[in-house]
């Protein structure tokens, strides 16, 4: 089986659409990646995010734009290239025969002007196929890995596997390629796979189908991969259910999106709530990015995340700084971290009459910046919940945690900027993590308090000589000079460490697991006793 890597690969992004046409597409040189976000009255790093391509251009990874190497046509290209020697010995079938070709003067150029070709990203430009099936987007997908890795072999003659980061209805397509086409060929997608994220994509369709009558009849059997029935087939091999057949769950991280209220799409907005998806109890919630239903932006078993965004357009999955800090430490962290809900309970509010529902939620936002890894809120709609009973010990709950262990989070960071920084003396890490409890009525009838509980702690990791996580309830860490107490030290447990979060409403008690990534292989148990 092959194993993941943190290793800096060839990178390919894959961008939705949806319009009666993908002229507007085939128009956009980046589909939309090249789009960043301005936050006014921000400074420096927090002010412009400049968008996903030029900030991996300008990251310690220093990508490289390799998007015109590969040309994506109506028609197939059948007459020969014209090679040059220093491309002899790649496949002739590389440069024509398809609809999907390298252009011979771009590789050259590429080789001769790259050191190393691993540190190069590619835009999917499948619209220009024309053809709007699954099969094709699947086969000309492969295709383009099967391009990069020749033309990334090294010295050693070793083929490196890509990253792939897609958007909506790009994320689906992967999975067409991971769960027919290599198949099909008698090939593993996870031996050319390292990891995928997806950014909104409806793993589990999209709850309204009268949005395939916008469209248009043309792409009908391209859309049936947008039907909940259809991805809910058993009998479907194209089924999100089977994609654990086909790729290690742990090695896809889904990003969702929860802003429904910022999507430019109304219609959108107002059928989602028309057509709600089990236990969100019909209209009372819209638990979506616009388009896709944050359960349905989901895969059972893999990682995911909550972005506050919507699916599209300004400061959205595409264009917000998250998705890319979140994209990224899943490629290249060298830190897991599981954040687990032990015990709790509720010490006041609770109707007495009228049917009272209580959710938790968690945000977690590092140190110094102004974007968050993980959002839960009561305006994201995305808290667990609803409980019933004070000590949260309700089962099949509408929204569950994350597994069966009740995780809240798990996402990845990277300390190596931190360690390898000389100017930098305290070798910490920082994490805030804004804790909510909130009660409604579901019933509208009874006098809920709403905000039971909200605070903020710090979660503060000294990382050298010796791994300590210390709990803080203010920024008292940042001034010079300053000692931890015995107090702040949280509790060392055979999983990894506890600490306490009490106040006015709310006492519990949360964990924290942590595991180091290798260069290669799974994440090990990283221990107080162990550097990092």
């Amino acid at each position: 089986m092959s194993v993941p890597t943190r290793r800096t690969l060839p990178l390919i992004l894959i961008r939705g659409f949806g319009g009666f046409n993908t002229d507007d597409e085939k128009r956009v040189a980046y589909q939309g990646f090249n789009n960043g976000t301005v936050y006014p009255q921000k400074r420096g790093e927090n002010y412009i995010y400049e968008g996903l391509i030029l900030r991996l251009m300008k990251s310690s990874w220093r990508y490289h734009d390799a998007t015109n190497v590969v040309g994506y046509y109506s028609n197939r290209v059948t007459e020969p290239a014209l090679i040059p020697e220093a491309l002899k010995h790649f496949n002739p079938e590389f440069f024509s025969g398809d609809k999907v070709v390298i252009d011979p003067a771009m590789a050259l150029h590429l080789i001769k002007t790259i050191e190393d070709l691993r540190h190069t990203f590619w835009v999917f430009r499948y619209y220009d196929l024309n053809d709007r099936t699954f099969e094709t987007y699947g086969q000309a997908l492969v295709r383009l890995i099967d391009f990069i890795r020749e033309l990334a072999v090294d010295k050693n003659g070793t083929r490196p596997k890509v990253n792939i980061i897609a958007h909506s209805m790009g994320g689906l397509l992967v999975r067409e390629a991971v769960q027919c086409t290599y198949p099909d060929s008698n090939r593993k997608a996870e031996d050319y796979i390292n990891k995928i994220v997806t950014l909104g994509t409806p793993h589990q369709g999209v709850t309204f189908q009268i949005f395939k009558d916008w469209i248009g009849i043309q792409a009908e059997k391209e859309f049936e991969h947008f039907s909940p029935e259809f991805q809910a087939d058993e009998n479907n091999r194209a089924s999100y259910k089977h994609f654990q057949d086909h790729f290690p769950l742990d090695r896809l991280l889904t990003v969702v999106g929860t802003n429904y209220r910022s999507y430019s799409i109304t219609p959108a907005i107002m059928l989602n709530r028309v057509f709600s998806a089990g236990g969100e109890f019909g209209s009372n919630y819209n638990r979506s990015d616009g388009l896709v239903k944050q359960a349905f932006a989901q895969i059972p078993g893999a990682p995911r995340t909550f972005v506050h965004k919507c699916h599209g357009g300004i400061d959205s999955l595409i264009t917000a700084r998250e998705s890319f800090e979140v994209a990224t430490r899943f490629f290249f962290g060298n830190v897991r971290v599981r954040l687990r809900f032990v015990q709790g309970k509720i010490t006041r509010g609770q109707d007495l009459f009228g049917k009272s529902e209580f959710f938790l939620g968690v945000s977690i936002k590092p140190r110094r910046v102004d974007f968050e890894l993980f959002h839960q809120s009561a305006e994201a709609e995305n808290c667990y919940g609803p409980f019933r009973n004070v000590d949260f010990s309700d089962r099949n709950i509408a929204f569950p945690w994350a597994d069966d262990n009740k995780l809240i989070w798990e996402g990845y960071l990277n300390t190596l900027p931190i360690i390898n920084d000389e100017s930098i003396t305290t070798k910490d890490m920082v994490m805030r993590l804004d804790f909510y409890i909130g009660e409604r009525d579901l019933f509208g009838i009874g006098f809920s308090d709403n905000l039971i509980f909200r605070k903020h702690y710090y979660v503060r990791a000294l990382l050298s000589p010796n791994l300590k996580l210390y709990l803080h309830t203010g920024e008292e860490f940042a001034l010079d000079e300053f000692q931890p107490s015995k107090e702040q030290e949280m509790r060392i447990v055979a999983d990894g460490w506890e600490f306490d979060v009490v106040g006015t409403g709310f006492e519990g008690t949360f964990g924290i697991e942590i595991e180091r990534v290798p260069e290669e292989g799974q994440p090990e148990p990283l221990t107080e006793e162990k550097a990092t």
